[in-house]
């Protein structure tokens, strides 16, 4: 009796790893938990995806994927499906030696094996359409201030309002122009912003982040403002619109409810540096291809 791709030990798993750029497939995987992979789908536009390699895991647990990327300010990965499987093509294609790593409370465990995660924050993964949508105006609580949509050139105002209590910020006037953000002015004085991580024309979903307030100008509704007029702008072209925020935020929650968005789950977000060497990863490739020899796979028993 010879072995199938899962082998016949009842004690093991085995996942059969491949890597693809077969588009729909990563479309309808990704697609089927959509509001989580929202920044995922984005990374199969034209322009992104030749920076991004994807690998899927397959086993009698189901299918598995990861994804990493080189996008906006950084690398990022993505994880999606049965741990085991994540961990599984972890084990073999880490990526980046640091990166930014988006999965779910259940996938914790699996990275670890993998990468040191450091700031691992738990939040809140929000959702609105243009049935819910719920816009504020401008004039609802200061007629003194103007919000104007901000472009590439403002980019120096922009990397000032971040860098207000200290952090170094990189933002280049491609980042806002291929993205979407407004600005609130108060006598011709940046002071907030809302903007965007990834928009994904050709899925129909877009994420909304990098929301600030300058600290001298917080609790007057500048950042529900800005937010509001960057979700009212990518709800021509998109039919959903998400964003992750820190439950411990009350304010924040509250003001994105305010506006129609609604909790649909929870994320994890860590600064993530990889454990392995290249020569243990190459070893464990090596080993895994000879396994999976004549089916065009790599095996990886656990």
């Amino acid at each position: 009796m010879t072995d199938s791709v899962f082998g016949p030990f009842s004690h093991q798993r085995r996942f059969a790893i491949s890597e693809t750029r077969d588009l729909a497939t990563l479309r309808q995987i990704l697609d089927s938990d959509r509001l989580f992979a929202a920044y995922a789908l984005a990374q199969l536009e034209t322009d992104a995806f030749p920076h991004s390699r994807w690998w899927t895991a397959q086993s009698e647990i189901g299918l598995s994927l990861i994804g990493h990327s080189r996008a906006g300010l950084g690398d990022a990965m993505f994880v999606l499906g049965p741990a085991e499987g994540v961990a599984a093509i972890l084990s073999l294609h880490p990526g980046k030696f640091q990166t930014f790593a988006t999965a779910k409370s259940a996938h914790i465990e699996a990275l670890e094996e993998s990468h040191i995660l450091t700031g691992a924050r738990q939040m809140q993964r929000m959702h609105v359409t243009t049935e819910f949508f719920r816009p504020v105006e401008a004039g609802e609580a200061n007629s003194s201030r103007t919000i104007f949509r901000l472009r590439g050139h403002q980019v120096r105002a922009l990397n000032r309002l971040y860098s207000t209590e200290g952090g170094p910020t990189s933002y280049h006037p491609h980042h806002v122009d291929e993205g979407c953000y407004f600005g609130i002015a108060e006598e011709r004085r940046l002071v907030a912003v809302a903007g965007t991580h990834s928009i994904s024309p050709s899925s129909g979903v877009a994420v909304v982040g990098n929301v600030f307030t300058h600290p001298q100008h917080r609790g007057q509704g500048h950042a529900t403002l800005a937010t509001s007029a960057t979700t009212a702008e990518l709800l021509q072209s998109c039919t959903d619109v998400v964003l992750s925020v820190d439950p411990a935020n009350k304010p924040a929650v509250i003001a994105y409810e305010k506006l129609g968005y609604v909790t649909r789950g929870e994320i994890i977000e860590a600064a993530a540096r990889r454990r392995s060497g290249s020569f243990s990863l190459g070893l464990r490739r090596f080993l895994a291809s000879v396994r999976g020899r004549g089916q065009g796979v790599e095996l990886v028993n656990r």
